[in-house]
């Protein structure tokens, strides 16, 4: 029998990831010792306290149910987190919470775009940005993030043209996979930017608590006039390691909130009522290990950006989130091509800047998922290695 698939299939390969576990597979089959920095998975636990409002809740029968919406409490606790956090107000119907920022921002251009709607997205940036809007026929426009500019993108450059056209701009700092913090300024400009042209912004905030040397992790909705132009995603997965239970929070806009409700509600019947109930003891609970998690993640930072520089490899050091952006050494043709070189000579694995965009050519990304410990001995093999 012959099938015929959905010709939007024809734009996705195999996943970078899946094809870097393959190549780690095989290494590993030779008996050889892999060093896996490739995927942003925290090797953290989470808080005691979080697990057990989980556990607790799952041995309760009539947690088993639909939830179809939020718990009062879990809405009340993102708003006190926010008020703390951020000194931002939130209203009930300015909070929706789903199934993890990936999910979210998949199935939110079904809410807010029509086919051949266009939709500026970072170059290079996090894959999912596009994907979404691209399953709904949408029109992706590039937007670039360079170095020359601090990876922060000339809002004065793009073609008033195409910024005339867009109906929504994808935007996250700190960025995956560039590793650089915005400034409140740049925020400032963005919603003056989304006003003028009538652009809707979607923000994924993932990494504000994983910010280094002392830098500002901002939410876009602490800036006067953001709730008026767009949304922002914020996750417990990586502030507080509950990246399995998967849940996240689309806040902002009470009007594209509400409109992202109702898609919901066709195909979604809520989260996990245990899942909440981890969220609400997280939100609600003692912050001390979000600090202590987020000094660790630095610690890291300094060990392999500090480290790589200590044999020669000039390699910024990152301003937030839980990667590191690393340009290639000389030699080398491809992102590609040093990656699996430096996993054949070195055991070390990490992503091609190729897989973020055209301009993530010429790059690897790095997780910070091992010790600083464990960070020497993968600086020592890299040395070792002859790949520099």
């Amino acid at each position: 029998m012959e099938f015929h698939f959905a010709h939007r299939m024809d734009q996705f390969q195999a996943g970078i990831f899946n094809v870097l576990d393959d190549k780690k597979k095989e290494v590993e089959a030779a008996g050889r010792r892999v060093y896996n920095l490739s995927i942003g998975t925290p090797d953290f636990q989470p808080a005691p306290h979080v697990m057990a409002a989980l556990m607790e809740a799952a041995k309760k029968p009539e947690n088993y149910q639909y939830a179809l919406t939020e718990k009062p409490e879990l809405l009340e606790a993102v708003q006190g987190w926010y008020r703390r956090r951020y000194e931002v107000e939130l209203a009930r119907e300015e909070i929706l919470a789903i199934y993890g920022s990936q999910e979210g921002l998949t199935h939110i251009g079904l809410a807010v775009c029509d086919p051949g709607d266009v939709v500026l997205c970072p170059n290079p940036g996090y894959p999912i940005f596009e994907m979404g809007p691209a399953l709904c026929g949408a029109k992706i426009v590039h937007y670039d993030l360079l170095p020359e500019n601090g990876y922060l993108p000339d809002l004065d450059a793009i073609d008033p043209a195409v910024a005339k056209a867009a109906k929504m701009m994808v935007v996250s700092y700190p960025a995956n996979p560039v590793c650089v913090a915005a400034p409140r300024s740049f925020y400032e400009k963005l919603v003056a930017f989304a006003r003028k042209y009538n652009v809707i912004i979607l923000h994924d905030n993932a990494y504000s608590e994983i910010i280094f040397d002392g830098r500002e992790g901002i939410s876009f909705l602490s800036i006067p006039g953001a709730k008026e132009v767009g949304v922002e995603y914020n996750s417990l997965s990586k502030t507080y390691n509950l990246t399995g239970a998967r849940i996240s929070f689309v806040l902002g806009n009470r009007e594209i909130v509400g409109k992202f409700r109702t898609l919901r509600s066709q195909i979604d019947y809520g989260i996990f009522l245990p899942v909440q109930e981890a969220a609400i003891a997280a939100l609600n609970g003692p912050q001390d290990g979000v600090e202590r998690q987020r000094l660790a993640y630095q610690a890291r930072r300094d060990a392999l950006c500090g480290g790589l520089r200590r044999i020669g490899w000039n390699v910024p050091d990152s301003q937030g989130s839980m990667f590191v952006w690393a340009p290639i050494p000389a030699g080398y043709s491809s992102s590609a091509e040093f990656c699996f070189a430096l996993l054949e000579k070195t055991g070390v694995l990490c992503t091609p800047g190729s897989a973020f965009g055209t301009l993530g050519e010429g790059y690897v990304r790095f997780a910070l998922t091992q010790t600083p410990e464990q960070i020497e001995e993968i600086v020592q093999a890299i040395r070792d290695g002859g790949v520099l």
